[in-house]
């Protein structure tokens, strides 16, 4: 591949493009493949995240070429009202392989508009508009799905959402940090849960629609929820008459190591969202509703007509996604592959005192960089550090820095990583943590 002038593009971008939540990186990106990012320099970097935590079966996997190709050149979009097999043939196969009461479709382009769509759902169904989201939460930037997060993006627009929205906000059940403690120290997360409910009992102006909650708070630091809670959230909503929508932005489609993450403990929301990983890093995202909710919205007129909903060419990407994974058996290799990533994850945990904690479930990995365990005091610049290194290396890991929460490097790499790839990976991040100052050394 014959190098660009690196210095020169990123001239060109820091002169026309817009500056959208964080600055750019140095190194500008001109290729990509499977697991792998090329450099305008010529710098082949390996991608731990799947982009933007989406390209779940690896940048431009034949098969996904080749459907969108196909698709390209025959059917590409449609008037929103019109149908086409791609679509009709995904909400089939997504609503078979989900559990009843995940009845009926629609797709939509992002994640923000998924759960933009699925809020609007809930107040409709409900009649009522007020929604409750966790503390660590990342759900979009559009209006409803923005105030239901609280991660970042509140500040600086004045009203986060307008009535007829209130919006409300529980503790992220975050098991390291959490000030909610038993006798002997365990986490208490049922104390910490209920002990929010109050607060919101109390704040609610009588009209509790919905709890919009990840089953992995990725952006807030990949914050696992623990076995239990998700359930107990649901008990909480009905004790409310209210709705609970699951977003799974990422750990959808085999990522944590069930097809969907809602699987792990059996638990199935009245909506679901997915968006990322369904769309193989193309904007495709679904909504997921049951017969009931479907019914009575339309009865009621429902409204979410956009000029991309439904449209052939990202659904058949979907389609195309979800028959690898189902058929290429990643469900499991994410399973396996899953563990050998936080074995490995562990032994550096043992040998460097920079790590706090490990955290997530499957190929979704939270590694909590802090200056002192015993405080647990984040190491927020020494982890920006630690980033920049591994990408030196060729390794792609970037560290969430946020000062909502403390400094969390991210892994989620594709489900289709080979067993050599995740060693040369783990290589590459101790290599890092042996070659920049202040990783504590353990040994």
């Amino acid at each position: 591949m014959t190098s660009l002038d690196n210095d020169a593009l990123y001239a060109s971008a820091q002169k026309n493009l817009l500056v959208f939540g964080s600055s750019f990186l140095p190194d500008v990106i001109v290729q990509t493949s499977g697991l792998y990012l090329y450099t305008a320099s010529g710098k082949k970097i390996m991608d731990w995240t799947s982009g933007q935590m989406s390209c779940l079966i690896g940048h431009g996997h034949p098969a996904i070429v080749q459907t969108i190709a196909e698709h390209a050149a025959k059917l590409d979009h449609l008037y929103s009202g019109m149908l086409s097999p791609p679509v009709i043939e995904l909400a089939e196969k997504l609503t078979s392989a989900l559990p009843d009461g995940l009845d009926k479709a629609v797709f939509l382009s992002t994640g923000g508009e998924s759960n933009e769509c699925a809020i609007k759902l809930a107040k409709m169904y409900t009649g009522k508009f007020e929604i409750v989201g966790l503390g660590a939460s990342w759900h979009g930037v559009t209006s409803g799905a923005n105030g239901a997060q609280y991660h970042a993006g509140r500040k600086g627009y004045g009203p986060v959402a307008s009535y007829p929205i209130r919006m409300h906000m529980l503790p992220s059940p975050d098991a390291y940090r959490s000030i909610f403690r038993n006798k002997d120290g365990s986490y208490d997360w049922g104390m910490e849960l209920n002990y929010g409910w109050s607060l919101i009992d109390k704040a609610s102006a009588g009209s509790l629609a919905a709890v919009i909650m990840e089953p992995i708070l990725s952006s807030g630091g990949m914050i696992a929820i623990p076995p239990g809670y998700m359930a107990a959230m649901k008990a909480h909503c009905r004790k409310r008459d209210m709705l609970l929508i699951v977003d799974e932005a990422q750990t959808g489609l085999g990522r944590c190591g069930d097809l969907f993450a809602i699987q792990h403990e059996g638990v199935v929301p009245d909506i679901l969202t997915l968006s990322k990983t369904l769309g193989n890093g193309l904007p495709l995202s679904a909504v997921i509703t049951s017969n009931e909710i479907a019914k009575v919205t339309e009865e009621r007129n429902f409204m979410f007509y956009t000029t991309h909903a439904n449209d052939p060419l990202p659904a058949s990407v979907g389609l195309k996604v979800l028959d690898t994974v189902l058929e290429g058996g990643l469900v499991q290799r994410s399973k396996i592959a899953g563990a050998q990533l936080h074995a490995g994850l562990h032994r550096l945990m043992d040998r460097y005192g920079c790590i706090g904690d490990i955290r997530g479930r499957g190929l979704m990995a939270g590694v909590e960089i802090v200056s002192d365990r015993e405080t647990k005091a984040a190491a927020i610049d020494f982890g920006k550090k630690l980033s920049a290194r591994m990408m030196e290396l060729g390794l792609s890991a970037t560290i969430s820095a946020r000062t909502t929460f403390s400094g969390c490097i991210r892994i989620a790499p594709p489900l289709t990583i080979t067993d050599d790839e995740l060693a040369e990976g783990l290589a590459m991040f101790e290599e890092a943590l042996r070659t920049t100052q202040g990783s504590m050394p353990l040994y």
